[in-house]
């Protein structure tokens, strides 16, 4: 006597809704991961298949794919704006993001002070020393007042023992003033 095929054994025997699944379940991993692109590829293809029921299921989660890549795509009035997301990017402890915010930023506002500064911060947080000193160092050539601002940012607490921080924060008063020439001391205007 033959035995009737299962559910699961036709499952099996049909190559297009196998791979459909397949399909369906890394697009489910993908999300999981929020890897929203990636997903998005899987579930069209899912949705573009035969299977009605299973197309239905993805057409969900494609849209939910769809709604946070629009999400992400965020659109910023201005560098200044742009600058405050990175921010709170950093201070959700999000450096990677931030850090892509900041570097776009540095390439569209090359001689922004903030932006200097901010990569300074997050170089700092992330253990990148000596690339904070530099972008600091920047910052301050380009707005003296971030000297001050650096003083009691706790973002820098990693470099709070650098005598080279220091030095930056605190510098010599008379170190940028030039030296008089010989001969001029002591002589009359006249």
């Amino acid at each position: 006597m033959a035995q009737k095929p299962t559910a699961k054994h036709a499952l099996v025997s049909d190559p297009q809704l196998t791979q459909m699944l397949q399909s369906y379940e890394g697009g489910l991993r993908a999300m999981q991961e929020h890897k929203y692109d990636k997903a998005k590829t899987l579930l069209a293809k899912v949705v573009a298949g035969g299977n009605r029921e299973l197309a239905d299921r993805a057409g969900v989660h494609l849209n939910a794919c769809n709604q946070q890549l629009e999400r992400g795509a965020t659109q910023f009035k201005s560098p200044e704006e742009h600058y405050d997301y990175a921010v709170s990017l950093m201070n959700l402890g999000d450096y990677v993001s931030a850090r892509e915010h900041i570097e776009k930023l540095s390439k569209q506002v090359p001689k922004a002070d903030y932006v200097a500064y901010g990569l300074a911060a997050l170089d700092c947080l992330t253990g990148h020393i000596e690339e904070s000193l530099k972008n600091l160092s920047r910052a301050i050539s380009l707005n003296a007042a971030l000297r001050f601002q650096a003083r009691n940012d706790s973002d820098f607490q990693n470099l709070s023992e650098d005598p080279r921080f220091t030095e930056l924060l605190y510098p010599d008063p008379g170190a940028d003033m030039p030296l008089p020439e010989e001969g001029v001391i002591g002589e009359e205007i006249g």
